[in-house]
């Protein structure tokens, strides 16, 4: 097996519910994040095989959250990217299957981490892509 190791590593500040990042989306986040590491780790991100990013809550972001946050952080189209979701350990689960990949030698040179923004996630309607017809809504807390 390929040893495995860590050449670059990132993070945003944290911020609060409704806070200093109100309007910001996990994929700015991310994708923040993304470019740090690179740059820490001095790596141009046309190395970069494969990216993978674990995001709970990814309704009202658009497809492809991981995607999202490569673009943002520089990476071609021509990289794979996966948001995986995990609960909690969804960043966590990005990392260990970033290390098998290259340990097995499927990869060379991954991104992995995590990224949220619980202040925007949005409220669900149900049913109303159709059309409510008769009787109540519902509005749903994509938090919970």
């Amino acid at each position: 097996m390929a040893e495995v190791v860590i050449i670059g590593a990132a993070r945003t500040p944290m911020g609060g519910f409704q806070g200093v990042f109100q309007g910001v989306t996990a994929a700015d986040l991310g994708g923040v994040a993304i470019a740090a590491a690179l740059e820490s780790a001095g790596t141009p991100p046309e190395r970069i095989e494969e990216l993978l990013m674990g995001c709970v809550l990814p309704a009202g972001q658009g497809q492809a959250p991981a995607r999202q946050a490569g673009f943002k952080a520089g990476l071609g189209q021509e990289v794979p990217a996966t948001t995986l979701n995990k609960m909690c350990g969804s960043g966590m689960k990005a990392a260990m299957i970033a290390h098998d990949q290259i340990a097995l030698g499927q990869t060379g040179i991954m991104v992995a981490g995590g990224m949220e923004s619980m202040t925007e996630s949005p409220y669900l309607l149900p049913k109303m892509r159709g059309g409510a017809r008769i009787g109540h809504g519902q509005v749903i807390d994509h938090m919970f």
